[in-house]
């Protein structure tokens, strides 16, 4: 009972009853407070009648938008659009732009979009929409009204499907359609381009990669600059994956460069070091070639003499053998040395011939044997060119019995070997000194008597000063010998040392006892010296023994070393690989380097033996290279005449390629001349590669071109829309411009080019087929009132007044103007009723066929027959469907008499036949 008093007394918006809230809600006024709370209330009723008059009582769109962020419904959403487009409410337009300025919810900006009753509005709708929903945008830009708002609408749709959609369905604004085909194109045009740019940067990439592992060549720098300057000139930025590739290969790259600025410059050592050792060499030899020179320009000659020019001789063999184990001489030094050691050997047999008969020969001199020192002197056969002996002068001349001629010195030669001695002196140099103050003593009673009173106190001062040095190195001397027999007796006691250490130890200690000389000589102190080396020698001779067993077992390796390179050289390969040569050169001298040392007495012998075999490979080599020089020679003029030749670009480049190949196999050719040879034939290869290159880059923007034409023609096409049967000429025109285009590029671009555009050429087709078959309908419908007459002509004739023709315009011609007579010709020779009534069936039920209408069943043998008929004339010519219409319609007016019933029985089926047959697709 309470809560039926409750409802009784509770107010009627808030009753049980729908109708009556919807009726009190209509009642409630907004403006008041209570008013206001009650309607917000009823706007988020369940019912929707309720909500729909609730809302129905809000003018402003404030308390709208506060209940659309509470209670949205479908009726509130209603109520807003139909205020915000002015539909309803006194809203004033500037406070529903700016309301439909804070809007968020997109399928409302969508309605005032399409139906704001202001531009304005509109356009700020537009400009609220999300740019993520391109679909409205689009749905905006194709069927606003307005065309600002199109056009604001058309410029926000940026992505490509956005455009592609734009463009086939902004039929409504042709400019909008215009301005995202050139949009999309651009858009792709861009994408073409980065694509093109990423292409390029890829192709960089994969070019650096592969020159970084490609070897060394004269133009490896230059083509690393050129690669990195094109990487460079690219505008757009690389990724970080290109980037990390394209550091890794530039190190790569640069790690070869440095690899090779290494070897080159480690060759650059070995050059210089070569050229040190010849300098040396020939120092060494000049020197040698000196001292056989002065022995020849001497007076006599003395053992002294000949035991210097052996010092000597030996030191220049040791320096040459340790020389020529790094680097053997050329043949221009070779033969001098040679020279050389052939007047040594004749100067060192001739020497040996007169120690041999020396005693004899002085005996026979003590005897006045005249015959016998003849006979001694022809067998020492001392050489003409070499001075001789004391004792064979005195020989000589006894034979000859002819006095000693007295040789009178030159005092000019005198007084500069005065000037030597002093020269000797100043430096120390004790023995040369000695030498020469004792020859000047000999020679000085043979010059003339006033150059004797002035060179004597001269030489007496300076003998003052050789005695003086005399003492002084006997001073010296002393000291340094009781130091050197205290070091070598602790050598001969330290059993620490290894043997190598104490026989280098030993020899210096040796080395320096012996260049002391006469000076301070103690005959206990010589004793205790060679007591403790011959207790070392003693120690030594196992180790001795060893070395010199491994010097035979070096001289062995070395004798079969020379053996296998002159096996080598006796037989050499008429194509062998310069390479190869080289490589066994290297491999002889490294093991040449290995065994060593050798014996002494062999040293020089086998020495000279692998320097001959050496110069020998080194000429086999030589030889090898310069033919494959002559062969690389005959490649570049190969290319040349590829390069000037007027082959295809592509065969021209094969065959280059096929030339490095066979440049690749040669070998190489002589130091200095293969960089040569290799620029030349390489500039002559990439200019062939260019030129492939250019023709490449010519045929693919021929066919960018060639798509970019077609394209263009088919948006031209595709925008184009026929409105009569006289576009068919502009049809045809672009026809025969794509025909002119084919044959397109192959690819996935031009196979979709060629499927668009067999689409719409076949849509434009249908379309005008469909004009075509309208203006047949069209004249026909204007044919009526001539039509009309004949009926009329035809209904007086049938009703049996006599026959009279009917009159038609000028405009009337062609077969047209034949049916019309013919028309007038059977009305005066009327055929029976019955064939008039089938011939106007039969070319009704051919006008079904034609429109696609449905045929009754009592008429399906005339349609089975109109078929057939059909077939049997296409086989000769198929007739277009317009074409067949106006043969039937022209045969339809033809058809006649006609009477009136029959004519208005068929007359209703072909209207409505004709009106099918009008329907055209939308454009």
């Amino acid at each position: 009972m309470s809560g039926w008093f409750r409802q009784l007394l509770a107010p009627r918006w808030q009753h049980p009853d729908a109708e009556r809230r919807q009726q009190a809600a209509s009642q409630l006024d907004p403006q008041q407070q209570e008013g206001r709370t009650a309607l917000q209330r009823l706007a988020a009723d369940d019912d929707a009648r309720v909500r729909q008059a609730a809302l129905a009582r809000f003018d402003d769109i404030d308390s709208l938008m506060a209940l659309f962020d509470v209670c949205p419904s479908p009726e509130l959403h209603s109520r807003m659009a139909a205020i915000l487009v002015g539909a309803a409410g006194s809203t004033p337009l500037a406070q529903r732009v700016e309301q439909v300025a804070r809007l968020t919810d997109q399928q409302l900006l969508q309605e005032v979009a399409l139906h704001g009753d202001n531009q304005q509005l509109r356009l700020a709708a537009v400009a609220a929409l999300s740019d993520d929903d391109e679909e409205a945008l689009i749905l905006q830009a194709c069927e606003n009204g307005i065309a600002a708002v199109r056009h604001a609408a058309a410029s926000r749709v940026i992505s490509e499907t956005g455009l592609q959609q734009l463009v086939r369905q902004a039929r409504r604004d042709k400019q909008v359609a215009r301005l995202a085909r050139e949009r999309l194109n651009a858009l792709r045009a861009d994408a073409a381009q980065q694509a093109a740019a990423e292409a390029e940067r890829e192709r960089i990439l994969k070019a650096l990669e592969q020159h970084g592992h490609h070897a060394w060549e004269p133009l490896y720098a230059g083509r690393y600059r050129h690669l990195q300057r094109e990487w460079e000139a690219l505008t757009d930025l690389p990724s970080a994956e290109q980037e990390r590739r394209y550091q890794e290969a530039c190190l790569l790259c640069r790690k070869t460069l440095t690899d090779h600025d290494a070897q080159q410059h480690v060759h650059a050592a070995h050059d210089q070091r070569r050229e040190d050792d010849d300098q040396t060499r020939e120092g060494l030899l000049e020197a040698l070639e000196e001292t056989l020179e002065s022995l020849r320009r001497s007076e006599h000659l003395a053992a002294q003499d000949i035991d210097s020019l052996r010092a000597q001789k030996r030191l220049l063999a040791t320096r040459w053998q340790a020389l020529s184990d790094h680097h053997a001489p050329d043949d221009t030094l070779r033969q001098r040395y040679d020279r050389a050691l052939e007047e040594y050997d004749r100067i060192g047999h001739a020497w040996e011939r007169f120690r041999a008969h020396a005693a004899e020969l002085d005996q026979a001199l003590t005897a006045c044997d005249r015959q016998a020192a003849q006979t001694l002197l022809t067998a020492c056969a001392w050489p003409d060119d070499l001075p001789p002996t004391t004792l064979l002068a005195r020989a000589q001349r006894s034979v000859e019995q002819q006095p000693a001629p007295r040789n009178r010195p030159d005092p000019a030669q005198f007084q500069r070997e005065v000037e030597e001695l002093d020269g000797l002196l100043e430096r120390g140099a004790f023995k040369s000194a000695s030498r020469l103050h004792q020859r000047l003593r000999q020679r000085l009673e043979q010059l003339p008597e006033e150059h004797i009173q002035r060179h004597r106190p001269t030489l007496k001062r300076l003998g003052a000063q050789l005695a003086e040095l005399r003492d002084w190195r006997g001073f010296v001397a002393g000291p340094k010998r009781d130091q050197l027999c205290q070091a070598i007796a602790e050598l001969a006691e330290d059993m620490q040392l290894s043997e190598a250490a104490l026989d280098r130890r030993h020899r210096q200690l040796v080395k320096e006892w012996a260049s002391l000389g006469d000076a301070a000589a103690d005959r206990e102190l010589s004793t205790h010296f060679r007591a403790c080396s011959d207790r070392i020698h003693q120690r030594l001779v196992p180790w001795r023994e060893a070395l010199d067993a491994e010097r035979q077992r070096n001289l062995e390796a070395r004798e079969a070393l020379c053996e296998q390179l002159e096996a080598l050289l006796d037989k050499p390969d008429p194509d062998a690989d310069p390479d190869a040569l080289r490589d066994i050169r290297d491999r002889a001298r490294e093991q040449w380097r290995r065994y060593s040392p050798v014996p002494r007495e062999r040293a020089e012998a086998i020495g000279r033996r692998f320097g001959r075999v050496r110069h020998g490979l080194q000429a086999l080599i030589d030889q090898r290279a310069q033919y494959i020089a002559t062969a690389k020679r005959e490649l570049i003029d190969a290319a040349q005449a590829l390069l000037d030749g007027d082959q295809p670009s592509h065969r021209r480049a094969a065959q280059a390629k096929q030339l490095q190949q066979r440049w690749r196999a040669l070998g190489r050719a002589p130091k200095g001349e293969e960089q040569a040879l290799w620029r030349e034939f390489r500039g002559i290869c990439d200019r062939i590669f260019a030129s492939r290159e250019a023709e490449r880059n010519d045929r693919a923007q021929r066919a960018q071109r060639q798509l970019d034409e077609m394209q263009a023609l088919i948006d031209r096409l595709d925008g184009w829309q026929p409105t009569s049967t006289a576009d068919t000429t502009i049809l045809d025109t672009a026809i025969s411009e794509a025909e002119a285009l084919d044959p397109l590029p192959a690819g996935r671009r031009s196979d979709g080019m060629r499927r668009r555009w067999s689409g719409i050429v076949r849509a434009r087709r249908e379309r005008l087929a469909r004009l075509a078959v309208a203006e047949e309908v069209s004249r026909w419908q204007a044919l009526q009132p001539l039509l009309n007459a004949h009926l009329s002509a035809d209904a007086e004739a049938l009703s049996g007044h006599p026959p009279g023709d009917v009159d038609a315009d000028d405009s009337l011609g062609g077969d047209l103007l034949s049916a019309h007579r013919l028309r007038n010709a059977r009305r005066r020779e009327p055929p029976s009723a019955g064939d008039v009534e089938e011939s106007l069936a039969r070319l009704r039920v051919h006008l079904a066929l034609l429109a696609g209408s449905r045929v009754g069943q009592q008429d399906d043998p005339l349609r089975l027959a109109i078929q057939v008929e059909r077939l049997n004339e296409g086989l000769g010519r198929e007739l277009s469907k317009a074409e067949e219409l106006h043969e039937v319609l022209r045969e339809l007016f033809a058809t006649g008499p006609v009477a009136t019933e029959l004519w208005q029985r068929e007359a209703q089926e072909l209207d409505a036949i004709f009106t099918q047959l009008l329907r055209l697709p939308p454009p």
